[in-house]
């Protein structure tokens, strides 16, 4: 199986769905016996699988939840209700199958693959991908320089690179580091040329208080680092952060090698807008979850031209929201797989009315 070593290599490897496999898809769809169209968005995600894998025999029994950890060094600021030391605990936790996404993954089924690109501290989560000991505090210089985000980058690549060959058919992205609403929001704020205001949100509980020294510190980076929006890599270098860098690697990775790959939350789709911006064909080969509460979600996702399965005011990150849509696609499946055909049942198909 191919290897990418380099973000160029990636980025050329990305090609259109397979409109063939669709059509077929959608053929199927149409012959199984119930009225046109009636399962909606359970029956267009499949369609869009099978462009992505070009296979209309839709397969994604084995998934995984691909959850970047990283810290970022904006939390001096005082930006975050909880400490930095918190990363690390939630990402050991990963490994012991102890956290909100880890429960939901055993109930679906989903291997919860945790990677370390940018934590302080050394935990049991893989290290072998970790680009630094966090990014840099961005209200007094950029993040990290532009070299260790495409490393970050690449990591994710890699990490969905190694779960294809392991013979994994899907991915969902999650991530863990404290701090990461404030680099999102700023990175998405440059990128959607919208005000900070707009796309900064309260994260895991901060006061009224806690939400205007947020506000500051990104206006700080931004005024100071001055990133550029139409270079995504230099507005993840400047304002970002590792964990957001792994993600937007997953999605550029599942793209190239041809995986669906499932946006979570808010970060999530920060990510997933940077590959777009990176290369907009990789955007056929992701799939929305959910309309996270952050109030910066739904803008992000019209942005995208992306529209979400569920809207259950989830925030919890992790990737919950991700592994949530995992049933809706089980049941699409067993629809597209197991129901009678019209001709099955000798009744006439149903005809697209003009």
């Amino acid at each position: 199986m191919k290897k990418y070593s380099t973000l160029e290599e990636t980025l050329a490897a990305i090609i259109p769905l397979d409109k063939k496999a669709m059509e077929t898809a959608q053929k199927r769809w149409d012959s199984i016996a119930k009225p046109l169209h009636s399962l909606g968005k359970m029956e267009t995600l499949l369609i869009q699988i099978a462009g992505i894998t070009g296979n209309p025999d839709i397969d994604f029994s084995r998934r995984a939840l691909v959850a970047m950890c990283a810290d970022n060094g904006v939390v001096e600021e005082g930006v975050t209700q909880t400490g930095q030391e918190v990363t690390a605990i939630v990402a050991e936790n990963f490994l012991k199958g102890d956290t909100s996404v880890c429960a939901m993954c055993r109930q679906c089924n989903v291997l919860v693959y945790p990677v370390d690109t940018g934590m302080v501290t050394d935990t049991k989560v893989r290290t072998d991908l970790k680009v630094m000991k966090g990014t840099h505090n961005m209200t007094k210089g950029p993040a990290m320089t532009r070299e260790e985000a495409i490393r970050g980058i690449m990591a994710g690549v890699t990490a969905a690179t190694e779960l294809k060959a392991e013979g994994y058919q899907i991915l969902a992205t999650g991530e863990m580091g404290i701090g990461n609403t404030t680099t999102s929001s700023a990175v998405a704020s440059v990128l959607m040329d919208q005000p900070v205001e707009t796309m900064t949100g309260r994260g895991a509980g901060l006061t009224s208080e806690g939400l205007n020294r947020k506000v500051a510190a990104i206006k700080k980076a931004i005024e100071l680092n001055r990133p550029d929006p139409a270079d995504p890599v230099d507005v993840l270098a400047k304002v970002g952060g590792l964990d957001i860098a792994g993600m937007a690697g997953v999605f550029l990775g599942g793209a190239a090698l041809h995986m669906p790959v499932l946006m979570d939350g808010f970060i999530s789709c920060v990510a997933a807008l940077i590959a777009m911006k990176l290369c907009p064909t990789a955007g056929d080969y992701i799939l929305a979850s959910h309309v996270s509460k952050e109030p910066a979600a739904h803008l992000i996702l019209e942005h995208m031209g992306k529209e979400a399965i569920l809207h259950a005011d989830m925030c919890l990150g992790e990737g919950t929201g991700a592994v949530t849509l995992f049933p809706v696609l089980d049941m699409a499946a067993a629809v597209y797989h197991s129901m009678n055909t019209f001709e099955d049942i000798h009744v006439e198909q149903y005809e697209e009315l003009k």
